[in-house]
Formats: structure tokens, sequence, C-alpha cells
């Protein structure tokens, strides 16, 4: 019909379809360059009330810029300090792993992540809605799950059968794992670790089949007391050098497209302090250049990477159709992203 939007516009449109809630009240959250805020602001002013007209709903909307706070000092090829060639320190961004400090200042608990570029015209959102609903609901059951597990074992006194029946959601619904010597400690001690294991955020991560797009993998990784936890791995992350690691990442059955379901309170409603659940082991050395000078940067651990590293994962696996990237110009060249014609 000739009408043109933005793909900012189609965000608006997406979440109409799916997440008013009480009063048919949409809440959305976008991190946005300092540098663009106003430009935001100002095509918000314009597609707000007409989305709000087109679907009946209300939008409060909330935008956040990643903080100064967590630049960090770049260094030469030799680790010194990097300077400009006015003889000033250069401080480059921490990467979005710095953006787990605006989800912790967000007021909200069931929190749905994106990536900004992943969205398609009015014609595919009718295929993908199902999916997005699909990993709420699923992060509302586990959640609800987890909160009456808590409260049972706050009050203390279980018996071994309850014991054991939240050992085994741990294990099934949770991918948790435990010592050997787990079975060996009195039911106090069970009671204790079971807590320490259910007590922290949740995130629902949906993951594609591995096409070759570009990013990051669902992998198992043994942490450093030899237990094994359910991690997004990147590219960067794997050591070149070392032959098997080379293979297992090759062999990547699944890609992590970014969509997932967050929730980030504990059972007594009080936010998480999301800091306490991030691998400082995890961030990244990336060679960078200012200006034709070669550089190296670092940056914190990845938001749904290191950053959400001890939170309890659960993957589930999506169809390719909900993942619709626009990395460079050729991607709207994707069936997905023109006009004129359905999608199957």
């Amino acid at each position: 019909n000739g009408e043109v939007r933005t793909a900012f516009e189609e965000h608006f449109r997406e979440a109409a379809s799916f997440t008013a809630g009480t009063g048919k009240v949409c809440r959305l959250h976008f991190t946005v360059s300092a540098e663009h805020v106003r430009d935001v602001r100002a095509l918000m002013k314009l597609i707000v009330p007409l989305c709000e007209k087109c679907f009946h709903v209300r939008f409060k909307v909330d935008l956040s810029v990643q903080s100064p706070a967590t630049n960090i000092l770049a260094v030469d090829e030799n680790n010194l300090p990097f300077r400009d060639e006015t003889g000033r320190l250069v401080f480059r961004p921490g990467g979005h792993g710095a953006l787990i400090q605006n989800l912790q200042n967000m007021d909200a608990d069931l929190i749905y992540i994106k990536n900004i570029d992943n969205i398609v015209r009015d014609v595919l959102q009718k295929k993908i809605l199902p999916y997005k609903k699909m990993l709420g609901g699923l992060a509302l059951q586990l959640r609800k799950a987890v909160i009456a597990m808590l409260r049972q074992l706050e009050k203390g006194q279980l018996r071994v059968d309850e014991i054991e029946t939240i050992t085994e959601f741990c294990r099934m619904e949770l991918s948790k794992s435990f010592s050997k010597d787990f079975s060996k400690l009195s039911p106090q001690e069970k009671q204790q670790q079971l807590f320490l294991h259910l007590n922290r955020p949740l995130r629902i991560c949906g993951m594609v089949r591995n096409e070759g797009e570009p990013g990051g993998a669902p992998f198992w990784v043994r942490e450093k007391d030899n237990s094994q936890t359910l991690q997004i791995v990147e590219s960067a992350h794997v050591d070149p050098n070392r032959p098997t690691q080379r293979n297992i990442w090759s062999q990547a059955s699944y890609f992590n497209p970014v969509d997932m379901v967050c929730c980030t309170n504990n059972h007594l409603g009080i936010k998480f302090n999301l800091a306490d659940y991030v691998n400082r082991d995890a961030y990244l050395i990336i060679p960078k250049t200012e200006k034709g000078r070669r550089l190296k940067a670092q940056e914190m651990p990845g938001l749904w990477n290191g950053g959400m590293a001890y939170w309890n994962t659960v993957f589930v696996e999506l169809p390719v159709i909900v993942f619709n990237p626009v990395k460079t110009v050729y991607d709207l060249l994707r069936p997905q992203h023109r006009g004129g014609r359905s999608i199957k």
C-alpha cells in the first residue's frame, strides 16, 4: 500500500502484538548510543501515537545509554596505555557486557531481550509471535516452580523424597550438575546446596540450527571446579591454538540468535544483584585500530555470555524463521526483508 516504516517502528508493532499487560500497556526499553538519543526521541514522538491508535494500546518506553563509566583503557601492542595524537589516554566502550547495569536498573522482572536488527515485516510476525509467547510461558512456568521450591527449602525439615524431587528438577529442568559427594551430604547440607542452585536469575534462551551465521553458540562448559554449565560461547572465547577446542566449535549444531526471556527477581520479589552472577574471567581482548594505529581493547564479559554465566539457563530449540538479522546492507535483500511477496 506504499506505506514506509522504519525497523524501529516494527519493534513497537511486534510488542503491541504480545506484550500488552494490565491496562493494555506495552513496556519497551531501548539501549541507544548517547549521540542518537535526541533523534530516537524525535522519531518516537511521531510513531508512538500512530501505533497506539492502530493497536489500541499504550506504550511506556524507556531509553538508556551504555554508561561511559564502563569504558576501558586501551593498550598498545606492548600492553602499554594507548594514547591518541594529543597524548590523551584512549578509553573504549566495554562491549555489550556493560549493559548488565542497564538490565539491573530496569523496573521489571520478566524481560525479553533481543538485538535491534532482528525484526521483520508484518507478514512474518504472525509466524514468529507464537514462539515469543512460548518462551515467555516457559519462563513463567519454571519461575513459578522455582519460587515454590525455594519457599519449601526456606522452611527446612524436608522429607527425603521432597529433597529428591527438587534435586531431580534441578537436573532435568535446569541442567544442573552435582558433585559426586552430593549424595553423601546430610539432608540439611543438601537443602542448602539446592537453595543456592535455585536462588539465582533465570533465562530462557531460544536457539536455532546453525546455518553458518556469525555469532555465538550454546555449549556445555567445564568450570574450574569441574562442574558443567550451559553457556553461550563466542568464537573469540575459543583458543585457536588448541585443536580440540577448534574441532568442538566447528561442530556446533546450534546458533544463538539472541532471543531470550529473563526473570531477574528472587522469590521475595527483590531484584537480584546481577553483578554477582557474572564470570569476571570471561572478558575478551580484541584487536582494534585507532586512526590506523593498532591497539588491544578489553571487553567486559558479554551480556549473554560471561555476563549471565551463573544464571539458571535453559536452551530451547526454535525454527530458524525467528532469526532475521540485518548485519550488512546485503541482508536487506533477503526475502524476509523485501516487500511484495509472502514468506512460507
